[in-house]
């Protein structure tokens, strides 16, 4: 029952606003519309359990509800970080109870941010999700495929709520400004800002709406003064969140794809998100051997010498020395030949195990080794024309007509200059 006081209590903004009609929905179209998976489940009046994965405040909760009730369906609400077994459990009861009583057709149980379930909580859902007890809506702002057991996964279609844009904030804001009964006290410049505060969050913009209708007064507010009133949404980007990962790896995609102009967008993205400097540095140094490598020998040494302007200045002075070197990376000649020629490396003396090095390059300090045939016929190479005696140096079992080619250089770059020499070595190395 409610209290008095509940009813006399003002209800946020959001709630007040929340719809109750799938027509009502702003954004989504993607899923909602009736040739769209959602419009067509409405349209059926059959639900089958799915997860919506999204940013905050794209209308997950909303929904849910919405289709609970647009299918007669009970509606029950449990959240992952608040709840554990024993609240799931009491849910699951009482599902079996109306169940058993007839009850509506059934029940949704929604579960808000169910990535935060261990394994046993996840799979506690699992047989009553199967025989029909429940039809489970999870919420996520996490990727299913790494946060959800494959059990519950394979059981639950995965629906993928995106950020509301421009359009979709601006009808939402003249909603929230029907329902006040006035408009907000912004001039042009200052409402387009408001909108782009909200950063696709449709309940943060009306958390800001709320702040503004406080204020008072009927002078318009400018863009400047707005910032002082409200706070713009936190930049996402935690570390370990799918965003976070999501923004490197734009990143070191722009870097490779010799794209500066993005490069620099996903290093402020990365710098907006709270990503610490040193890290993004840490990356860099790694992409300067990974992306770049012997095309430009250079690119590692800029990498370490922006690094050590940044310690050496600190923030923000040292910020741009960040995009020092994501301007050089960026703009440098590519080629993974050496990363790859490494591995290529560690793959084969994994396989071969412990080759012993041919007799020939191994030191006799001692008359025994000596005697043993160490060092002998070893030609110092700085003893021949160009430096160069053409001996192998491999292991007897890799040498000959087959040996390794573990090193691949690319023909841009240094390592043009480098084939070159290769291919001349290669020419009179001994088979």
């Amino acid at each position: 029952m409610t209290s008095l006081f509940e009813t006399l209590a003002p209800r946020p903004l959001a709630e007040a606003l929340r719809p109750e009609r799938i027509e009502d929905v702003i954004g989504q179209k993607h899923l909602l519309a009736p040739d769209r998976p959602i419009g067509r489940m409405v349209a059926s009046g059959r639900l089958s359990s799915m997860i919506f994965w999204g940013p905050p405040g794209t209308g997950k909760t909303t929904l849910a509800r919405i289709l609970a009730a647009s299918s007669g369906m009970a509606f029950e609400q449990i959240s992952a970080v608040m709840s554990g077994l024993p609240e799931l459990k009491k849910a699951l009861v009482k599902a079996q109870a109306n169940r058993q009583q007839g009850q509506a057709k059934g029940m949704v149980l929604f579960v808000d941010e169910i990535h935060r379930w261990n394994r046993a909580q996840q799979d506690a859902l699992l047989p009553y999700v199967d025989d029909g007890t429940v039809v489970l809506i999870g919420a996520t702002t996490e990727n299913p495929s790494f946060e959800l057991n494959r059990a519950l996964a394979s059981r639950a279609q995965v629906m993928v709520l995106e950020r509301l844009d421009t359009h979709d904030l601006s009808v939402l804001l003249e909603r929230a400004e029907a329902h006040l009964g006035r408009q907000l006290p912004l001039d042009a410049q200052a409402r387009a800002e408001l909108l782009n505060m909200a950063d696709g969050d449709g309940r943060y913009l009306l958390v800001m709406v709320e702040a503004l209708s406080d204020l008072g007064t009927d002078t318009p507010v400018t863009s400047a003064q707005l910032h002082t009133l409200v706070q713009r949404k936190a930049h996402a980007g935690d570390k370990g969140s799918d965003i976070h990962h999501a923004l490197l790896s734009a990143f070191q995609k722009s870097i490779r794809g010799s794209d500066v102009q993005a490069a620099l967008y996903w290093l402020a993205r990365l710098l907006k998100s709270g990503e610490p400097p040193r890290a993004i540095l840490r990356r860099l140094m790694v992409m300067a051997t990974e992306e770049v490598g012997l095309a430009d020998p250079r690119a590692i040494e800029q990498a370490a010498a922006c690094a050590a302007v940044f310690e050496r200045i600190g923030e923000p002075e040292g910020l741009p020395a960040l995009a020092q070197c994501v301007g050089y990376l960026a703009t440098a000649i590519k080629s993974n030949a050496i990363y790859k020629a490494f591995y290529a490396a560690m793959d084969l003396a994994e396989t071969q195990g412990s080759i012993m090095p041919p007799k020939h390059v191994i030191n006799a300090p001692t008359a025994l080794m000596k005697a043993q045939g160490f060092k002998d016929g070893y030609r110092y190479d700085h003893d021949f024309p160009h430096a160069f005696s053409g001996q192998q140096f491999f292991p007897d079992a890799l040498s000959g007509p087959d040996r390794p080619e573990l090193y691949r250089p690319n023909e841009r770059g240094y390592e043009r200059d480098i084939l070159k020499r290769m291919a001349w070595w290669d020419q009179r190395r001994e088979t």
